[in-house]
């Protein structure tokens, strides 16, 4: 039975900073809240009712960056003050200071294993921080003018920076080269990120737009216009399908990725919004702006439970017992549309739930089969009713079983990969081919008019 959407709805409202909020993360067990605001203060607000917040005091200059470590034990937080921070979320509030940016330092962030910190700066440099060691490793310099944000892909590998030198940069830290640069934007580049499978960068300018970018074949695969203003800030929701973006419209817009449309506008702050941030499992998001509110917002719109989506993948990946040889899948058919090329009502099936880690399409959605097949699939029914796992009839080791069960996974994933491309080529076709006619069309009656012309003069002389 198909769930139905419900809106997003505003939970709490954090009065403390004094200024402008420019950023916002939650932390890894969904506990806290950090912000961090032109009146110089990082906050951490601790999301139990009638919990007390802590207000860290050490940057001499706006903030403007702020997260957490992947276990949560340790807050990075940048500044105008040319510095970086390393902040122990406890009442002692502690912090290390890292220096070596000679410019404002706009944005920070911990590497997904937490050892490594990439910063972007006004000196139009992108530097990577050894965090054990806490110094600075090495500087990615190709941009042209101040950076403004810099961010790790989830594997490490990558790292995307964008800034006002208008473009958009893809670098490999193990050569530390940049690999790849996109320039189509009208304005400065404000924001940029990946998405939780790490196929995709999407960037946001003060033209107005937000673009979503596929790294594996370097095109422009989404684009939207929906806000009146500079984008400032957005957050892809963990599951990769939706995402949120703030504006200097004051307008917050949320967007359902696979449809590829917009599906809420949400008001609530007065001026721009300059900080939005989902929480890591997608129940909750943030929103800071230039009113120096802090709004914490329940998202209500997409059901799906990922600790237990998380939980069914481990399963899902190390069966038990596994599978036979020849259980080749899918069994069934896909669960993306045949029409369109995107996943069918995610939100209505527990057993079609998307995993976060194996991308089929461009966005990185994917889909599961359902328990009961996968139940059928490791046991033979017998005269009876009884049952015999087919394991024991095929006399094949676990080890290659579960070596030959991950290459099916495989298999199953470029298969989805190759429809929803075929799909696509087949929209480009019928664009193309419209296309044609319409310039067929135009010609006939341009030579309609041009002979209309020249009878028009044989009768005149």
């Amino acid at each position: 039975m198909a769930s139905v959407m419900e809106d997003p709805t505003l939970e709490r409202h954090f009065k403390g900073h004094k200024d402008v909020v420019s950023c916002a993360d939650f932390s890894p067990n969904n506990k806290q809240l950090a912000t961090g605001s032109c009146d110089k203060n990082l906050m951490i607000w601790n999301l139990t009712p009638k919990a007390r917040a802590f207000r860290f005091v050490g940057h001499t200059d706006i903030i403007t960056g702020v997260h957490f470590s992947p276990n949560g034990s340790l807050v990075a937080s940048s500044s105008r003050d040319q510095t970086v921070r390393l902040w122990t979320p406890s009442i002692k509030g502690e912090s290390t200071v890292f220096k070596a940016h000679t410019a404002s330092v706009r944005s920070v962030q911990f590497s997904s294993d937490g050892q490594r910190l990439v910063t972007a700066s006004d000196d139009k440099s992108v530097k990577v921080w050894g965090v054990e060691r806490k110094k600075f490793l090495y500087s990615l310099n190709r941009h042209t003018n101040w950076v403004r944000c810099a961010r790790f892909s989830p594997d490490g590998r990558l790292v995307a920076s964008c800034g006002d030198d208008r473009t958009v940069r893809l670098w490999d830290t193990s050569s530390r080269q940049c690999i790849n640069i996109f320039t189509d934007y009208g304005g400065s580049a404000t924001f940029v990120d990946f998405n939780s499978s790490g196929t995709c960068i999407a960037s946001s300018g003060a033209d107005n737009t937000l673009k979503i970018w596929d790294i594996r074949t370097n095109k422009l695969i989404q684009h939207y216009i929906v806000h009146s203003a500079g984008v400032n800030c957005f957050s892809f929701h963990p599951s990769g399908n939706y995402l949120i973006s703030g504006s200097s419209d004051s307008t917050m817009k949320i967007l359902d990725l696979l449809e590829g449309r917009l599906i809420y506008t949400l008001h609530g702050h007065k001026g721009p919004v300059l900080a939005v941030a989902f929480s890591r499992d997608g129940d909750l998001f943030a929103s800071g702006g230039a009113d120096s509110q802090v709004l914490m917002w329940k998202t209500n719109f997409d059901s799906l439970n990922y600790k237990v989506l998380l939980s069914r993948h481990r399963k899902r990946v190390t069966p038990d017992p596994p599978p036979h040889l020849m259980d080749i899948y899918p069994r069934s058919h896909h669960r993306h549309s045949a029409q369109n090329g995107t996943v069918e009502d995610v939100r209505s099936h527990d057993s079609a739930t998307s995993r976060r880690d194996q991308p089929i399409s461009s966005l990185g959605w994917t889909h599961t089969r359902p328990r009961e097949e996968e139940d059928e699939d490791q046991h033979e029914r017998l005269p009876g009713g009884m049952t015999t796992s087919r394991e024991e009839h095929s006399g094949i080791p676990s080890s290659l079983n579960s070596t030959l069960e991950n290459i099916v996974q495989q298999l199953d994933i470029l298969t989805q990969t190759v429809a929803v491309l075929e799909e696509r080529l087949t929209l480009t076709e019928d664009k193309l081919r419209t296309c044609l006619d319409n310039q067929v069309l135009l010609l006939q009656q341009t030579q309609q008019i041009d002979g209309s012309d020249q009878e028009a003069e044989g009768q005149s002389l």
